[in-house]
């Protein structure tokens, strides 16, 4: 089944160009790339190092998403970096997979970036009217596209995130009235039929210190059609950097 693949250009809205890297808040170094390990079955906590493995949701129990930050879009924006070893980012990812599983994009609600959010951010007519019309419909285009290619039986490994391209896009870019910490290009790492398979986020941005998805297969699409960023076999390379 053909499969687009590729992102085109690096930029985070309508309207947006790459660019220089903003400056931003002073902040500690990071390593190359944090590699944070996601659950394969959701759970009503983070697991610990000390707590005993999940159990299995029965074959008649439906699926249900995480909370990831409940309530947070509608409050002030704040500048703390995300944590990708955080409950909510754990949350996110966990709610990502079970959206691409099930090929059901609703499940992932609670990782993608929230319209209250959105409309704060955004110098923009309309906010709300586009965050449903183009980004959260895309990102269910995108989710549908990538149930296609996983299927319903593969495993989630990992979500790699590329730390050290994490920028901060201050006011007045890409028509936003505030700031907003970004990454592009994160990788799911997964294991289907033994083998080691990825495919990308296009773009994370933060609200409030939590990280969201905003763009999954594709940041700009010339035809209105689902798309998995990159797919490849073996883990594959977070980046590069660029955007806002």
């Amino acid at each position: 089944m053909p499969l687009a693949s590729a992102v085109v250009g690096a930029v985070l809205l309508a309207g947006c160009s790459a660019g220089p890297a903003p400056s931003h808040p002073p902040r500690t170094a990071q390593p190359e790339a944090t590699v944070t390990s996601v659950p394969t079955t959701p759970s009503s906590a983070a697991p610990s190092s000390t707590a005993p493995p999940s159990p299995r949701p029965s074959a008649t129990a439906s699926p249900s998403a995480l909370p990831v930050a409940p309530g947070a879009g509608a409050r002030p924006q704040t500048s703390a970096v995300p944590s990708t070893h955080s409950t909510a980012f754990r949350n996110a990812m966990t709610d990502l997979w079970l959206a691409v599983t099930t090929g059901k994009a609703s499940l992932a609600l609670p990782a993608f970036f929230p319209l209250a959010a959105y409309q704060q951010v955004k110098a923009i007519p309309y906010p709300a009217a586009d965050w449903h019309d183009r980004l959260w419909y895309d990102f269910t285009l995108d989710v549908g596209a990538a149930h296609e290619l996983v299927g319903s039986h593969a495993r989630l490994i990992r979500v790699t995130v590329a730390t050290y391209d994490e920028v901060w896009v201050p006011p007045g870019v890409c028509a936003n009235t505030l700031g907003y910490w970004h990454v592009p290009e994160s990788r799911v790492v997964y294991s289907e039929h033994g083998a080691e398979r990825s495919f990308g986020i296009a773009d994370l941005i933060s609200w409030r210190g939590v990280w969201y998805v905003v763009h999954f297969g594709a940041v700009l699409r010339s035809v209105v059609t689902g798309i998995v960023d990159q797919p490849e076999t073996g883990p594959g390379i977070p980046g590069p950097a660029g955007g806002c």
